[in-house]
């Protein structure tokens, strides 16, 4: 297949399945949302600094270098679908992997956790604006969203049933009813990640044929975009000298995308447009493995203080 034809394909679902879809990333939110406390809106207020950086590489520098790589990359390589579907994952906020993989990591969860907060509600907002300016300054996304009329102020609405009334409803549950709440999680954890493999595993099948063709460019497009992004997450946090636990943090923060919410807006707003669907799935693939490698690369380096923990044992023992 001519890469340029993926520009015409079209993967469309139902009213019923497209229903089941939104309904799930509001089922994966609310999975979200029942793992956060108000404490974690108020451990930003007194210690701003790292999560400011990692929301500001979030949803500034990373939608901006994503429309420079997208300028760079030859037309042969990338197509105007394509590269849209990399500005709109660029405009989500991060993934509901995040937390865990910043676990695995041994990077500060309190920081994970608190830019997961507050880049879902951030995105509310800030999704369908870098959707909106980033899109339209690339001439040839732009004609995409000419045909589409997207209305930034209908993506609005969207990712506001989507993301914030299952954040207020997690949150009040949390506050109002902590036992109740502590008796759900773990099932909806498992949910919430089941749901998310159902839907990415959906995307790919239903362009499987056409994911086949184009597989050596996405691909690599995919790799260099998620690598950029990990880079981006941690070039920041390293230079504004955030400590080793908070800088693997925000590498993966914004190194792992909530795809989900992005497939969501491709079949909700794009009619499942053949490049944007198989990027945006193939990311939601991608950088769970991705998160798990860094994860890995992490750990093999002591971080400072396991290092004052080990030199003092050995003094004591001495």
């Amino acid at each position: 297949m001519d890469a340029v034809a993926i520009d015409q394909i079209r993967i469309n679902f139902n009213p019923q399945t497209l229903f089941a879809i939104n309904a799930a990333i509001g089922v994966m939110m609310l999975g979200v949302a029942l793992d956060l406390r108000l404490d974690d809106f108020k451990r930003i207020i007194k210690a701003p600094k790292a999560p400011t950086i990692g929301l500001a590489a979030q949803f500034l520098l990373l939608p901006a270098f994503t429309f420079l790589l997208i300028s760079i990359l030859p037309d042969s390589m990338i197509t105007p679908s394509m590269a849209l579907g990399m500005i709109l994952v660029a405009s989500c906020p991060g993934g509901n992997l995040s937390n865990i993989i910043t676990y695995l990591a041994k990077g500060n969860s309190a920081i994970s956790i608190s830019m997961t907060a507050v880049s879902s509600i951030a995105a509310i907002m800030m999704t369908p604006l870098n959707l909106s300016i980033w899109g339209k300054l690339n001439p040839k996304t732009a004609s995409i969203l000419q045909k589409v009329s997207l209305s930034p102020a209908d993506v609005f609405f969207t990712v506001f049933i989507i993301l914030g009334i299952p954040l207020i409803i997690g949150i009040s549950l949390n506050k109002i009813f902590p036992g109740l709440a502590d008796r759900v999680r773990k099932p909806f954890k498992i949910f919430s990640l089941v749901f998310f493999i159902a839907i990415v595993i959906g995307a790919l099948i239903s362009a499987w044929d056409v994911f086949l063709q184009v597989i050596n460019l996405v691909i690599f497009v995919v790799l260099i975009h998620n690598l950029l992004a990990l880079t981006i997450g941690y070039g920041s946090a390293k230079l504004f000298n955030l400590s080793a636990r908070d800088s693997r943090a925000v590498c993966v923060e914004v190194g792992i995308q909530n795809s989900a919410l992005g497939l969501v807006l491709v079949f909700n707003f794009f009619d499942g447009l053949g490049g944007m669907a198989i990027i945006v799935s193939w990311w939601g693939t991608w950088h769970i493995i991705a998160g798990l490698l860094a994860a890995l690369f992490f750990t093999r380096f002591k971080l400072p203080e396991e290092g004052n923990q080990t030199a003092l044992q050995t003094s004591a023992n001495d």
